[in-house]
This record gives structure tokens, sequence and C-alpha cells, in this order.
């Protein structure tokens, strides 16, 4: 046997670097070196959108527990989901302004959260921990949730499961909801594996972030506001342009607003954005379109005449402040080019604000929820900490901190954002025109994802969608919206998540790339079509029986049928934006070459306050017959599936499809299906700790890792003897 002078430093060598190499892979979290995802279990189950799933849910109060619903406290209950049945499951309202807006209909049919685990650790959907039941409130289509979320994962966004579940209670209908897995602990470790990082729902005090927040918020007076400013301006509208061109159009509108101003009040003017008092920090005294990039129109452009600065008529719910001006008292553009600007100057990242703007603002947001750095003090920053969704440490806080003041500065920008991940989520979010959210004039339903001080954005409340916020403007305004001028109610420069595309060509372009696989994947490929048609199809005959449903079937259909053509539209402006055909901010695009979009009603696809639709009665009608001790007539709820009927039965412990067998603490923790097999549940296993699979890669690389290291030991020893 050949041998070297130094073959046993050799040797040692290779033992060495094999054991590190597998002692990094069996630690691998404990050294950062995460899996990116972790297989939960509940994935195919649930969130199996190939059809209409069943929950039945089992409570004896079920009418004292609608009634208090507004409370937002748990009850307990049995929920049984297809074929899977769990008790002493927890259930609550939830919502925000939609709790008291289901109120305001006369109506019980509330949104649920569902926590499989609050009254014991251990019980879990398959590793699901927290479940919300969405009642698709203001959307006549039933799909602008759905359709934001499958859109946002389609493009790679970490973004939550979703399908669709048609909800029975003790065995009776009440109506098709959407199930939208919560964004917690599961969510984090399915996409982040087991040493996920921190999570914060950012929000103002008064407009929402946590259970009874948003309460103070009066959705029906921000409706009619701005129904009475859309058909005053409306009309004025129609008026204009057929006796005026865009630069006359433009100027009657501020000399109309200005002469309307008197010395102690303002007369709502049909031709300003609101009709309300105008900003004394705006120029010439006049109120800036929120709904416009900056506060103004592209050229020929109506202004969306629903939504002005100020859409309570000028008074504010209680509990909120005043919105500060947006509009620019210094003589720069609308995106505060040439000028300084909330400390930014031409494009620059802005500099540390002055301490004191960071709290309970509704219109505009406070600085903390616009993620703008203010300074290095923690009480700075209440309303992300306050809404914090992981246990947080003063460490951690102090991590973010560093992270939004390197975000405000233009600084690392790759150490501070997942680049990629940021990019792609506004792609999608600016394409469906989520005004009731980061990038509309209320700053909130987002939430912000940090691990190890780099940030990404997670999509949350899509039901306002496609201009749904405020009747947000009209159609050629909307679909045609600028996608480098994404932010109504504001400007760009003010919100630093999002701002940092726009101040960096390479950035820009990147963003333009992935809009372009976006439209070319989802849209031009046909793929979209194909998919809109098939869930419209899948979902039509739980609508038309649903009875609970805030429009009528008919509804529904031009409400599907407006959403399909919205987005085929509105992917043509873009592709237009994106060949540079149509103008891609505000200042570029001409009203000449803007897509028709003919005759649709925006209000067609729902909006901030629908009105329930003829002839349907509400859930206390559907559910007069129940009888308290959760005794059902037997009905079969109707799944796709009618075998599976195990949300037929009151007590699942005696239906024929499923048996629920307990343990001595009264959790289910053996499920006994129709085949006769039974089905061991998660009890015993912390919600902790997931459903997990070893990838074959992973297995692959452990053997391999294991079979050096053998071969290693059995070398040296060899050679030893021989020697």
């Amino acid at each position: 046997m050949s041998t070297h002078k130094r073959i046993d430093k050799i040797c040692c060598v290779v033992l060495a670097v094999t054991l590190v190499l597998t002692i990094l892979f069996m630690n691998a979290d404990s050294f950062k070196l995460q899996k990116t995802s972790v297989t939960m279990g509940y994935e195919n189950r649930l969130f199996d959108t190939s059809r209409v799933h069943s929950i039945n849910i089992i409570m004896d109060d079920w009418d004292e527990f609608t009634a208090n619903c507004q409370n937002e406290e748990y009850s307990a209950c049995t929920v049984v989901i297809d074929n899977d049945a769990y008790k002493n499951v927890a259930i609550r309202g939830k919502g925000n302004t939609s709790l008291t807006q289901v109120s305001s209909y006369g109506n019980n049919r509330y949104s649920f959260k569902i926590e499989f685990d609050r009254y014991n650790s251990t019980n879990t959907y398959y590793g699901l921990d927290k479940l919300c039941l969405n009642n698709i409130i203001q959307d006549n289509t039933y799909m602008k949730d759905y359709l934001c979320y499958q859109m946002m994962r389609e493009t790679g966004v970490a973004a939550p499961l979703c399908s669709f579940v048609y909800i029975t209670v003790n065995g009776e209908d009440w109506g098709l909801y959407l199930a939208v897995e919560g964004v917690e602990e599961s969510f984090l470790q399915r996409n982040y594996g087991k040493n996920y990082g921190e999570l914060y729902k950012p929000d103002s005090t008064s407009m929402g972030g946590g259970r009874g927040n948003g309460k103070d918020f009066d959705t029906e007076k921000f409706a009619n506001a701005s129904e009475t400013e859309s058909s005053d301006s409306d009309n004025t509208s129609s008026t204009q342009n057929s006796t005026a061109v865009n630069e006359t159009q433009s100027t009657a509108q501020e000399q109309s607003a200005t002469e309307k101003t008197t010395a102690g009040s303002q007369t709502p003017d049909s031709n300003m954005p609101g009709g309300n008092t105008p900003n004394p920090n705006a120029p010439n005294g006049q109120m800036p379109n929120p709904n416009a990039p900056g506060g103004r129109m592209p050229d020929g452009m109506t202004p969306p005449a629903d939504n002005g600065n100020d859409p309570f008529g000028g008074q504010m719910p209680e509990g909120m402040t005043p919105p500060e001006s947006s509009g620019n008292t210094d003589g720069s553009d609308s995106n505060g080019n040439g000028k300084e600007q909330n400390g930014t100057t031409n494009g620059n990242a802005p500099e540390a604000v002055p301490r004191g703007d960071k709290g309970g603002g509704m219109m505009n947001g406070s600085d903390d929820v616009l993620l703008k750095y203010i300074d290095d003090e923690i009480e700075s920053y209440s309303n992300i900490f306050d809404n914090a969704k992981t246990a947080v440490s003063d460490a951690d806080k102090s991590r973010l901190i560093n992270a939004l003041k390197n975000l405000s500065n233009g600084e690392d920008l790759t150490g501070t954002l997942d680049i990629d991940a940021v990019i792609r989520y506004f792609v999608v979010h600016n394409f469906v025109l989520n005004f009731d959210s980061y990038t509309g004039s209320l700053i909130h339903n987002y939430y912000l994802y940090e691990s190890n001080g780099q940030m990404q954005m997670i999509p949350w409340d899509y039901n306002l969608a496609f201009g749904g916020f405020g009747s947000a403007g009209e159609a050629a305004n909307l679909i045609n919206y600028p996608i480098d001028s994404p932010v109504s109610g504001g400007n760009v420069e003010d919100r630093p998540m999002i701002a940092w595309i726009f101040n960096n060509e390479e950035y820009t372009e990147l963003y333009h790339k992935y809009f372009s696989e976006f439209i070319s994947e989802y849209f031009d490929s046909g793929y979209f079509e194909e998919m809109i048609d098939k869930v419209t199809s899948l979902i039509a005959p739980y609508v038309e029986k649903d009875p609970t449903k805030f429009c009528t079937y008919e509804e529904f259909e031009t409400g599907a049928a407006t959403l399909k053509e919205f987005c085929l539209l509105r992917a043509k402006s873009i592709s237009g934006q994106l060949d540079g055909t149509i103008g891609s901010t505000t200042e570029t695009q001409k009203s000449d070459t803007l897509i028709d979009t003919g005759n649709i009603q925006i209000s067609a696809m729902g909006s901030m306050r629908n009105s329930m639709g003829g002839g349907m009665t509400g859930p206390d009608n559907n559910m007069q017959n129940l009888q308290s001790n959760g005794n059902t007539s037997g009905q079969t709820p109707p799944t796709e599936n009618n075998a599976e009927s195990s949300g037929s039965q009151a007590q699942p412990s005696t239906g024929d499809s499923v048996t629920a067998q307990s343990n001595e603490n009264g959790d289910n923790s053996i499920l006994q299906t129709t085949d006769g097999k039974s089905r061991q549940k998660n009890v015993g296993q912390s919600n902790t700790q997931p459903q997990t699979s070893v990838s074959p890669t992973s297995l692959i690389t452990l053997a391999i890792s294991i079979a050096v290291l053998v071969l290693g030991i059995i070398f040296a020893f060899t050679y030893k003897r021989r020697k």
C-alpha cells in the first residue's frame, strides 16, 4: 500500500472536516442555516382549492355567541372539517370595522377566528394552530381575497393559504366563507422554518392591528361621504368633459374650489375631491386627491371622485386625529422632486424625522406604521411593537429599529430587505389596487416580518381590492393606474418600504422585470381566464344557496364577470406601461393613450358599503329552528362529495362518517373514518413542533456525511494497522 509522508495529518483533516459538516447539517437551525419552508401537513387538506370544503360548527349556545361576537371573546365549540372532528376548540368573532359593519346590516354573518390550541396546546389541525373564516363582506365577487392570495403565492410571496368552505351550524346551512390560514406560528414555520424571525402587524390604535381596534372607525360615515362626493363629482366631470379640454378642466376645478371657500367654513364642492374643507397647508388651500399618486391625476383623467382626502365630510371618527397635508407647499411637484419634503431631497432616502409624529393618526398614518425611522427609542414605535405577533425582546425591537433606520437612509438595502420578496409583493399589490393598505391613506392591513435584521411584507385583507376602498374612483382611472406612482392618499417618498424601488434604477428595472413576468405568465398565457372561470363555476352553486350572503346571486354573477374583465384590462394597461406606450407615472400618462374601459362599473364588484341583496334573509331567520341542545334535522351540508356527511351531525361522536374518540382531557386523539381505519391526531405533540417530513435530499446529504465519516475512520484504522 502506498503512503504519503503526511498521511496522518491528511486523515485527521478529512475526519475533522467531515465531522464539522455533519454537525452543521444536524444543527442547521441553531446556526441560522434553517430550511426556507416546512411541510406542515394541512396544506393539501383544508387548503386543497379544487373543491369547496365543509365545516360544521357545533355549539349549544350559538345565538348567544353571535349576539356577543363584537366583544371578540372566545367560546368553546366542536368543529368538523370535512371528515375530521375537533372538540374543545376556541372560536370568536373576528374583524375590525367589519364587526360593526355586519351589525349595521341587521345581520350576524360575522367572520370568525378558530384557535385549535387555545384550550389545549397540543391541539392542531394537521399542524395548523389558527384558522380565519372570512364572511366575504363588501365583495360581490366572493373572490377578491382568494384571487389576491393566489396571485401572491404564484408570484413567490409568502402568503396565507386559503380555500372556500361551506359552513353549517349544528348541521343547518350558514353560508359560503373563505378559510384563510392564520398568519401566526404555523404560517411562520411553514414559510420560514422552525427558527423563524419576528412578526408584527403595524397599525394605529384606532384602525386595527389586533382585537378591539378599529371600532371607532365609522365605515357608514366614510361610505356616505364618498357616495355623495361621487355623485356630485361625476355630474360635474361629465359637464366639464363635454365643454373643455383637459387643461381648462383642471383650471376650472381649481377656480371652483377657491370660489366656494368662505371666511369660516367650506361648502361642499363638487369639483374638489371630497367636497371638504381645504387643507390650509396645501397649495391654494386645495385638497389633494388621495387616490391620485402624490395628490394629482394624470393629464386628461378625471379625479377619483368618490374618495376625497377627508372622506368623513369634515368629521373625523372618534379617537382619530385629523390628517396632515400630503400636499406640497414648497413648489415641488407631486413626488417632491426638487424640494425637501419629509426629509427627502430629489428622491433620496429621508433623514430621521423628529420624534412625536407617531401615534393614533389615521389618514396618512403615523411615522411608525409608515415604517419610517423616527429615533432609537423603542417607545417611538408603539404602533409596531404593541402589535407584535411573536414574543419580542428589547434586542429584537432594537434590531428592527436599526433596520428601519437603514431603510429610511437607503443604506445596506440587501441586508435590510429581502429584495426579491418585497418587490414581488408590490408587483401583485400594485396590480390589484388595494388602497385599504400600506399604499393607501389608512396605512394598515399588512404584516411585517423580520429575521436577522432583514424585513419583508406579508399580505393581508384584500376584500376591498380592485378599487373597492371608498369607491376609489372610475374604472378608467383604476385600470390605468400608474405602476410607478402606486401610492394613494400620499406620495411614494413617504412610504420607505416601497420608495427604495423607485430611488434606484436597478431596482426599478427589476420591479418592471417581475411585473412583465407576472403579466406574461399569469395573463398572456391564458392561465388567469381559465382559473377564474373554474373558480366561478366551483363556487356558484354554493353562492346561490348561501342563505346569509350580502348580495343577490345575480349581483354575484355580475361581480364575477366584472372582476374578470377588470383584471384583463388592467393587465393590458400595464403591458402598455411596461413597453412605454402608456405612461407608468402620474406625470407621463396622457388620456389619449389609456385603455378604454367601456362600461365597467367598479361598484358591481362590491365596495365599502354594499347594500344587502334583495330578498336576502339574515342568519337569524335561517337559524330560528335550531334547538338549543344542538340536535338537528340531519341535513347534509352541500359538500362536493355527499358521502362526506360529517357536517350533518350535531355530535360527531355519533356520526356515521367520523367518530371522535376522546382522551381523559376531552380532546380528540383518534379519529375513526368510514373506512374503519384510525388516524392518530397531534395529541402529545406541541403545536410548536410541525408535522414535518424530511426531504429525500436531506436524507441523502446526511447519508453521504455519515458514509464519508465511517470510511474515513475505517481508512485510518486500516492504515495504522499496516504501518
